[in-house]
C-alpha cells in the first residue's frame, strides 16, 4: 500500500472558506483503480498557522502514480489553480510506502451487519 499526503498551511481567517471548499469539491478519487480511501485531517486550532493534510491510501504506488497523470487529476487541479490561494505556499507532499497495517477487529454485531 501507499500513501500520498500533503499538508497546507492556512492562516487562521482562511480555516472555515479552506475546509468549505474541501468539502464542497466534486472528488473523482473513487474511479481510480487502487484508490482506497481519503481523509482531509486538520491539526490543532490554536497553531498559527493552521495545519491541514489531505491523506489518500492507494493499493500499490503505481495506482498513485497513475492518477497523478490521469485526466481527473488535472481536472481537480485546474479547478485549484483558478482559485484565489487559501493556503500559504504550495502544499507539501509526503508519501510513504506501508510497511504495517493493523486495524481494530469487527464486533460481533458489525461482523453481521
Amino acid at each position: 500500500m501507499f500513501v500520498a499526503m500533503n499538508r497546507f498551511k492556512v492562516l487562521r481567517e482562511n480555516a472555515a472558506a479552506f475546509e468549505a471548499m474541501w468539502l464542497a469539491r466534486n472528488s473523482t478519487l473513487h474511479q481510480m483503480p487502487g484508490f482506497m480511501t481519503f481523509q482531509l485531517l486538520k491539526g490543532s486550532e490554536e497553531a498559527e498557522p493552521m495545519l491541514y493534510s489531505s491523506y489518500t491510501l492507494w493499493a500499490r504506488k503505481a495506482d498513485f502514480e497513475a492518477w497523478t497523470r490521469s485526466m481527473q487529476f488535472r481536472a481537480a487541479h485546474d479547478r485549484a489553480e483558478q482559485r484565489a490561494p487559501l493556503s500559504i505556499g504550495q502544499p507539501q507532499f509526503e508519501g510513504f510506502e506501508v510497511l504495517q497495517a493493523l486495524s481494530a477487529p469487527l464486533a460481533p454485531r458489525e461482523a453481521a451487519e
